[in-house]
This record gives C-alpha cells, sequence and structure tokens, in this order.
C-alpha cells in the first residue's frame, strides 16, 4: 500500500551504511540486476573519502622477548595517539555537531520520500551502542561467516612458537640486511649458545620462516655451533621472498574470520598489515593489497567477515590475537583462491532499537510488514556525503564536463561536519587560489582535497581533469555513481506516486541479466517485487510509460542528454545498470525485550560466545524496551532503509541529530 507523507519527528538513528562492494567493483557489475554502487560503510569518513596514512616503522627493542610485547604495545600507543589526535582537531571546531549538521542533507534532498506499509510509526534509538548493530557476511555458499573456532591447523612445516622469539634484535637486523643485499657479506653465521638439536632447529625454523629467501646450514666454527644464513636464490628471492620459503603442499592463501569492533575494512587491514610487520620483524612492508575480501563492512559496528591473505601463515595471524584490541582471528583454512570482490551473497543483520515506544501491536505490524513486503531499496543518506556539498553535486559536474566547477565543489569552504584542518585548508583556497599554500594547511595530504591540491600543483590550474585523475579512480568513480543514485532514487519515488506498489505494463523485469517490458497480459505474471529501474546510462532501457519522460526531463534539466552518456572521458562514461525497487528481506526474525540498565548488551557475539559468556537474561518488566530485530539483505542494500520502513523516519544525519540532541536535553 503506498504511503505518500513522510514522518520527520520520530525516533534517534545513527546513521549507518549497509553492507558495500567497494567501488571497484561497481565497475565491474555495471550491468548486473543487483548492481554494486553503494559506498563503503562508514558514512563520514568514507563519504569524505579519507585514505589512512603510512604506518610508522616497527619500535626499537632489546631482547626477543621483549619484541613481542613492545610491538603489541606499540599497537594500542599508535592507536591511542591517533585517537587524541583526532579528538584535539573536533575540539578546535567552533561550533558543536549539532550545530554542523544544521547544513546536511536531509532524505527529502536525495529523493528519498516514500514507505511502503500503512503501519504507524514510533521512536527506537539505533546504535545508542555500536555493539547494538552486528553484520555477519553471508559467503557465496550461502553460509553465514561465524568466529567460532581460534584453532590453528597442524602443519607440520610450520615452525614453532619459539621461532617467532628465539633470535635477537641484532641478529634479525643483520639478517634482514643480509636478506635485501644491504651489507657486504654473503652469509651470517649466528652461534648456539645452548647447543642442542632442538635449539638448532628451531633457529633453522625462525630464520627461514622471518627471513623468505635464506637458506641455513650448521656449522663447526673453533668448536663451537653455528647456524649460518645465506642466498639461495640471489637476488631474484627479492621478487617475491615467500616464495621461497612456503611450503608446496599448502594453498598460497590463508583463508581467516575476521571479528572486528568499530573499524571499517579498509582500516582494519591497514591494522592487520602494519602489525604483521611489526610482529615478523621486518624492515619492509606488508602491503595490504596481499589481503582480500568480498566486500567492505561497517565502521560503527561489530562485524564478521572472510579475509584471505596470500602467503601469510595462520599461525602468524594467530599471533595477532595477542596483541590487537576489538579484533579476533579465526576459523582458519589454506585455500588455492583469494576471495574476490562481490561473491558474497549478502549480509545477515542483528541489530537492537532501544529504548522503542511502540506498542506490541505497532512492532508486529511494522516487522510482519518487513518481512511480507519489504521496504523501498533506496540509496542511503552515507552515499550522498554528509555536508553542505553532496558529493551527486560533483558527479553531474563531472559529466557536464564542467572542471572548473568540479574543483570548486571539492575546495570551496562549506557548512557541516570537518576537521578542523580541513576547514583551514578551504579557506586559504578561497583566499589564495594556490594549491600549494593551501596543501601546506594539510597534515594528512591524502585525503580528496589534499590528493586534488597535489594535482593542481603538478599540472597547474588550466588542466584540471589531469589533476583530478590523481585522486584514485575508485574514488573519482564515487562522485558520478552518487549522481545515478540521486536520480535513481528521485525517480523511484515517482514511479511509486504515479502507480502504487503493483506491476503495471512498460515496467521492467529481468530475465537473466536482459530487462525486458512487463506487457499488459503478462501484468498477472509478475509482483512488485520483480520490478527493476534503471540507474542512467547508454546501455539500459527505461520504461515504457510516463516515468520515462520523467528521467528524461531530470536529466536534461541538469543539462545531461540522456541519449548520449558517454563522456569524452571513458572513465566516466556511464553504462548504466539495473536495480530492483523493492526489496524482501529475508530470515526476519523479531522479538520485543524489556532491560533497566542501558548500558547492559542486549544478546551475545561471536566472542561472547567463545568466552563461553550466558546469553543475556530479560525480566518480563523494565524501564526500557527494545526492538531486537533479526534480518539477511543482498549486496548494495542499506539496512537503514529497512530501519527507516519500520519507524517511519528520516535517517538523516540532519534530522537524526536534532532528534538525539532535544531527546538528550
Amino acid at each position: 500500500m503506498e504511503k505518500t507523507s513522510m514522518s520527520l519527528k520520530r525516533g534517534c538513528l545513527a546513521v549507518e551504511d549497509n553492507d558495500g562492494v567497494a567501488a571497484q567493483e561497481e565497475t565491474k557489475k555495471q550491468k548486473v540486476s543487483e548492481c554494486c554502487l553503494t559506498n563503503s560503510q562508514d558514512g563520514v569518513e568514507n563519504d569524505s573519502l579519507h585514505s589512512s596514512e603510512e604506518e610508522p616503522g616497527p619500535p626499537e627493542v632489546e631482547s626477543a622477548e621483549k619484541d613481542e610485547k613492545n610491538s603489541c604495545a606499540q599497537v594500542q600507543v599508535e592507536e591511542e595517539e591517533e585517537d587524541s589526535l583526532s579528538e584535539t582537531v573536533e575540539e578546535e571546531e567552533p561550533e558543536s555537531f549539532a550545530d554542523m549538521m544544521k547544513h546536511g542533507l536531509t532524505e527529502l534532498d536525495v529523493g528519498i520520500t516514500k514507505f511502503v506499509s500503512p503501519h504507524e510509526g514510533f521512536s527506537g534509538i539505533l546504535k545508542e551502542r555500536y555493539s547494538d548493530f552486528v553484520v555477519h557476511e553471508i559467503g557465496k555458499d550461502g553460509r553465514i561467516s561465524h568466529l567460532d573456532d581460534l584453532s590453528v591447523p597442524v602443519d607440520e612445516e610450520e615452525p614453532s612458537e619459539d621461532a617467532l622469539t628465539v633470535l635477537t634484535a641484532e641478529d634479525r637486523q643483520q639478517l634482514e640486511e643480509l636478506q635485501l643485499f644491504k651489507n657486504k657479506e654473503t652469509s651470517v653465521a649466528i652461534e648456539v649458545i645452548e647447543d642442542t638439536k632442538e635449539k638448532r632447529t628451531i633457529i633453522h625454523q625462525a630464520i627461514k620462516s622471518l627471513f623468505p629467501g635464506l637458506e641455513t646450514k650448521t656449522e663447526d666454527r673453533e668448536g663451537r655451533k653455528h647456524i649460518v644464513a645465506y642466498h639461495a636464490a640471489g637476488k631474484k628471492a627479492l621478487a617475491n621472498p615467500r616464495k621461497h620459503s612456503w611450503p608446496k603442499s599448502r594453498g598460497s592463501y590463508c583463508h581467516f574470520v575476521l571479528y572486528k569492533e568499530n573499524k571499517d575494512t579498509m582500516d582494519a587491514i591497514n591494522v592487520l598489515s602494519k602489525y604483521l610487520r611489526m610482529l615478523c620483524f621486518c624492515l619492509t612492508r606488508v602491503k595490504p593489497n596481499i589481503f582480500s575480501y568480498m566486500g567492505t563492512k561497517d565502521k560503527r559496528a561489530i562485524t564478521v567477515q572472510e579475509i584471505a591473505v596470500l602467503k601469510i601463515s595462520a599461525q602468524r595471524l594467530a599471533h595477532l590475537n595477542k596483541c590487537l584490541m576489538n579484533f579476533k582471528l579465526g576459523n582458519f583454512s589454506y585455500q588455492k583462491n583469494p576471495l574476490k570482490l562481490g561473491e558474497l551473497q549478502g549480509n545477515h543483520f542483528t541489530v537492537v532499537l532501544r529504548n522503542i515506544t511502540g506498542t506490541n501491536e505497532q512492532v508486529q505490524q511494522a516487522m510482519q510488514s518487513l518481512k511480507e513486503t519489504g521496504f523501498i531499496n533506496y540509496y542511503g543518506m552515507q552515499r550522498f556525503g554528509t555536508t553542505a556539498v553532496p558529493t551527486y553535486q560533483v558527479g553531474r559536474a563531472i559529466l557536464q564536463n564542467s572542471w572548473t566547477e568540479v574543483m570548486d565543489l571539492i575546495l570551496k569552504p562549506r557548512s557541516g561536519a570537518e576537521k578542523g584542518y580541513l576547514v583551514k585548508c578551504r579557506e586559504e583556497w578561497a583566499k589564495t587560489k594556490d594549491p600549494a599554500s593551501a596543501l601546506r594547511k594539510l597534515p594528512v595530504k591524502r585525503c580528496v582535497e589534499g590528493q586534488l591540491l597535489r594535482g593542481l600543483s603538478k599540472y597547474g590550474m588550466k588542466n584540471i581533469v589531469s589533476a583530478f585523475g590523481i585522486i584514485p579512480r575508485n574514488n573519482r568513480l564515487m562522485y558520478i555513481h552518487s549522481y545515478q543514485s540521486y536520480v535513481w532514487n528521485t525517480m523511484v519515488s515517482k514511479r511509486i506516486e504515479d502507480y502504487g506498489l503493483k506491476p503495471v505494463p512498460g515496467d521492467l523485469v529481468l530475465k537473466g541479466a536482459t530487462a525486458t517490458y512487463i506487457e499488459e497480459e503478462d501484468v498477472n505474471n509478475y509482483s512488485i517485487h520483480d520490478v527493476v529501474m534503471p540507474l542512467p546510462g547508454f546501455d539500459v532501457i527505461y520504461p515504457k510509460h510516463k516515468i520515462s519522460e520523467a528521467y528524461r526531463e531530470m536529466l536534461a534539466a541538469d543539462n545531461l542528454d540522456i541519449d548520449n552518456m558517454r563522456h569524452t572521458i571513458r572513465d566516466y562514461s556511464l553504462s548504466g545498470a539495473y536495480r530492483k525497487i523493492i526489496i524482501r528481506p529475508q530470515n526476519v526474525s523479531w522479538e520485543v525485550v524489556a532491560y533497566d540498565d542501558p548500558k547492559i548488551p542486549l544478546f551475545n557475539t561471536d566472542v561472547d560466545n567463545l568466552e563461553g559468556k550466558p546469553p543475556p537474561v530479560f525480566a518480563s518488566e523494565g524501564k526500557y524496551r527494545a526492538l531486537k530485530m533479526d534480518f539477511s539483505l543482498p549486496p548494495s542494500t542499506y539496512a537503514t532503509m529497512a530501519i527507516r520502513e519500520v519507524l517511519k523516519m528520516d535517517t538523516s544525519i540532519k534530522k537524526q541529530t536534532q532528534l538525539n540532541t532535544n531527546w538528550l536535553r
């Protein structure tokens, strides 16, 4: 049933995206029904396109035993320093977050206006605690990923735990220099102080596992045993050092389940890379690109997903469990192949909405509608940014070839929540139009603004296209995908406004990957769940009813020709895609629970279960009531849009900040 009015005065929702399949996958799957056009999860950071900085080098250590402890301590100190830095920046802001978000977007600004159910909405708080939002990845085989086994696969060729600590700091430095051909010596000899066969075996294992490309032998020198390390494969070993130490009987990739709290996937992988380097005592980087995954996950949540890494053993990965806070690695196995973006079938969500006001009957109606009918498959607010300059405006300027406008939209001062250094950078740009001067205001040069300013410094103000090209391709494409999403949201709202929630002649459905029209005589063979709408592009067709003209008019108003979506720069040519307009979640269940303490968890996580914690017990009555929801969604859909349908509320940060501020007062 159609619902045309909007409720803007309910709920206290902290907005977060559903699963995203990273931007490079979007490009590959432009023609697939469940087109992968979602951005990463952490709305504020990722919509601002900030990248992580280079990691610092490993700490200096005095002994092998201290190395492990110091590296763990270093890890935690660095995290604390990063947190304190961000806190300092936030304290410099002259306005409160609530004041800044007065300038943000609302759902109405991005075409989100309809609901499918007539039930009455009610209030609830999402993510009062990040542990109230748990995401479990659904793999390509349909299994939900769980962390339930921390054991390491038995491998006779794997070095023992002692092998990681038997070498002194001086030994490791000499071996590293030998491995990288940084000294004049052709070998390094290590005296065996406690000469036993077992001790010699451990040293052999340690050298071969920690310094791939080196071989070892035992020699007698002046009556004492020495382990001598030398190069077996010459300088060719440097091209792929792991090749020379990895057991041939073992698959090249270690697959594992990653449990993480309050970190997005890319940040987590950067952390794992940095700490593997520290724990392996390497001077060379363990690069993040040796990790692969099927999709990115939320930051402000607990998430569980499968990761694969090239030629890093399960034992080393398990070693990280001793050092890392808010991470847990387990369910290890060796496989021949990495993971690929988009291979997942979706995600399973466990969500708690706290302090709900709805009656049991209201909750029942809302959840029954979600289970039976579903929700409108809108692109969520995270898709469009958090400041007064939405990302779709930049995308539109790119498609218009208006490169001066692209530059201005990215760099000009704006209202909204931003780091203090970005505000100063924008002010400097507005005052001087000098990219080098503005760039000096940025301590973090890898954000989009820094990359564009670096490009302008290099190529000059008359070659904005090349300057913009310095920004990583996936981030550039995010802007035009945002524009496509804006058009799609607006057109779907109009389609539901004009035709309701039934298929009509001229609608589009998919047969395989090909879109076809619903003819008059076939209408009864389809439901609204079969209907798709196109994202604009040169390789899609449009409905055969008045919505087709609405597409044409909307693009024409933006000075774009719907019949010519090819761009002079190939990267920015839009082929288009199809997306279902209504999604019906699977595996939907729910319960209303009573509780008194707002700080207590209302369900067990995988780590809780591993530690043997009993599940929470609820009283029949309490100060507060919470709605615990479980449901599964396909890739490229937004959990916040499902929750929006249940609560009947605006999910924008602008609205939710206002509501939360009023609620706290």
